[in-house]
Parts: C-alpha cells; structure tokens; sequence
C-alpha cells in the first residue's frame, strides 16, 4: 500500500466529528477490561471525566510535581556548538531541537497533567491526585541482556552525563485522544550505545516498576507497588521494541516535560517517548531494559493481542476492533478533530523501518 508522508508540519486539520466516535467513545480499555472479568471496582476506576475534574490547575500542577533533584540543579549548561537555541523555561541546561515541530497549538501543562494513563496507580486519568507516595528519587535502572557492559544506571548519573535537548513531539494515545508537548531528554540510541548491544540483539524490553523482590533490592532497583496493582493484570507492566526502532533517531528517553523534571504521573523519573506509536508503548518509570534476541511480552498485547498490536504504529487505516482510527482529538476538548496520519507524521523518519 502506497501512502503520501506528510512533513510533521503539514497536519490535515479538517473538523469533523463522526458519531461513532464522538459518543461515549473514551472509556475504550475500561470495556475492554470488562471483557476479561475486571470491574471497574475491582481494579479502583474512578468516574472521571476531564470536563468533571473539580481540581484548580495549580493543585493538578503541585500534586505530582517533582523538585529538581540537586545533580540536575548542579548541571552545566550543554555546549552550543549546534546553533539551537536554549530551551526555555528549563532545569536542564538544554537546547531546543528546531527539526521538530507539532503542526498543532501546544497542550498546555496543565491539562497534560490533569489527563493520563498510568494503570499502577488507577484506571481513571486523574493519576496526578493519587502520585502522592510514590518517590522517583533516588531511582536506579538496569540495562542488561545482549550486551557487552550491562550496567546499572543512576538517574544522578544520567543527569551528569547524557547530552540533553527538548523535542516537541506529537503524542497520540490508541484511546484517540493526543496532546502536543515539550519533553526534554536524549535519543534511546546514546543510551543503548553505552551498553554495546551485541550483534545478537533483536529486541528491546522495557519494564516500570513492580512489587518489591529480593532481585530487585539487591541492585538498588525502585520497587514501589502502586495502589492500583490488581492481581488481574501481567504485571509488572512491560513494553517492546525492535533493536532498529531503538536505534531510530526519533526514540527518545525523556527525563523532564516542559522544562521541568517528568511530573510523577508522567512517569517520573524516565520514561520511554516513541511519538510514531500509540501511547501505550512509551513505558513510564523505567526500571529495567533488556536486550534480546525474542520479541518480549509486553503489557496490552498479552492482555488482549487482537486489540493490542506489538507494533502499535498510528495508522489512520487500522482501526481498532472496537473503534476508528481515522480522526483524533487535542486535550481538552473533543470538540475539535483532526484527521490521524499514519505514523502520527513522522513517516520521514520511521516509515523506511516498514517498508
């Protein structure tokens, strides 16, 4: 199948609202669990609706804040050899990316913070009131697998010696809703350099934390069980990619959001940023990533694979089995819809991964 790639910045923003989109069309995954026997009860989904929230944006921004951590306010600045300009507004020293843009106004901090997934802690969006315990500071990961220095990382460390930028990415979740942020951090491919992947390695596996085991404490790894951790669930929550989607100058590790370090249900303190994906498959909270030569099991796609693909592309002409793909709408309001892109609009990127 032929498709014309549109540049990031060439979005269609044609409005219209089909009716089989527009009514009761949000709560997808909240049916879908119902499917397999978890009430909305049993696993804590809260009835919350972004227009029902009755937080003001000051407490949604407070709540899951994260203070900057004393190695990032100690950060020096980054080089300016590139001629970018300083981000602004951020704790990161970095620079602003100027190859990327959203074709799209900028989501506003507060309603990204007000409006996410996160099933550790509910199934319900407003994570941001109930982050409150969880302490992404300090925080270690592991690199492991098919490599030849596996390593234990330090997010201290990662602040010292990773080259930070700011992208503005496009993100769309498979629930059809999107948003349009700045997230500061560095390409996966720097990261993964560090651990010399072998010829072997095929895939890439992520995990976010889990429930607290001897393994884990050895290592120093952060094991903090959410409230939300039904036994219904494969838990811990785990994601995939390819070692050549990895290796793609637009995967990106990020550590902060606007400016600042990543909010709490952000997925503090790093989190995995595919923007050619469905949201899903940018794991949050990262505590572990192993190369390997077998494609790894991952969250949704074992909860529920004819609904979940591995490779999760956005894809206007792939509609989920329960809704379309076609159309998509900014945080928010619904009001407004675009036309969905394949690839999300980055196909000068990624589309030559599928040919």
């Amino acid at each position: 199948m032929q498709y014309h790639i549109r540049k990031p910045w060439q979005l269609a923003q044609k409005l219209h609202t089909p009716e089989d989109v527009y009514v009761n069309r949000r709560w997808h995954r909240r049916e879908f669990l119902r499917t397999l026997g978890l009430s909305a009860a049993g696993i804590g989904m809260g009835a919350h609706l972004i227009g029902c929230d009755t937080a003001s944006d000051e407490e949604v921004l407070k709540s899951g804040k994260v203070e900057v951590p004393a190695a990032l306010a100690e950060r020096a600045p980054e080089p300016t050899e590139k001629e970018w300009e300083p981000a602004k507004d951020n704790s990161f020293g970095a620079l602003h990316n100027p190859n990327f843009e959203y074709g799209r106004p900028e989501t506003k901090e507060e309603d990204a913070s007000r409006y996410t997934n996160f099933y550790e802690f509910s199934g319900s969006k407003n994570n941001y009131s109930r982050v409150g315990d969880f302490e992404p500071h300090p925080w270690k990961f592991e690199i492991t697998g098919l490599c030849a220095k596996p390593r234990v990382f330090d997010i201290d460390d990662i602040y010292k010696m990773m080259p930070f930028e700011e992208r503005d990415y496009r993100h769309r979740c498979v629930e059809t809703w999107a948003m349009c942020v700045p997230w500061t951090g560095f390409a996966l491919s720097e990261l993964l350099k560090k651990v010399e992947p072998t010829a072997q390695a095929k895939f890439v596996g992520f995990q976010t934390f889990d429930v607290p085991n001897k393994k884990d404490e050895q290592a120093g790894l952060p094991t903090f069980a959410g409230p939300n951790m039904s036994s219904g669930y494969p838990w811990p929550y785990t994601e995939g990619l390819t070692i050549d989607e990895a290796m793609n100058e637009l995967a990106f590790i990020a550590t902060g959001i606007y400016g600042k370090p990543l909010a709490k249900q952000h997925g503090a303190p790093i989190r995995l940023v595919v923007p050619w994906k469905y949201g899903f498959k940018s794991c949050k909270s990262i505590v572990r990533i192993t190369l390997t030569d077998k494609q790894p099991a991952t969250f949704w796609n074992t909860l529920g694979p004819q609904e979940y693909g591995f490779t999760a592309n956005v894809n206007p002409e792939v509609p989920h089995p329960r809704w379309s793909q076609a159309t998509e709408w900014m945080l928010p309001s619904q009001a407004t819809r675009y036309d969905t892109v394949i690839y999300n609009g980055y196909g000068d990127y990624v589309a030559k991964l599928y040919t």
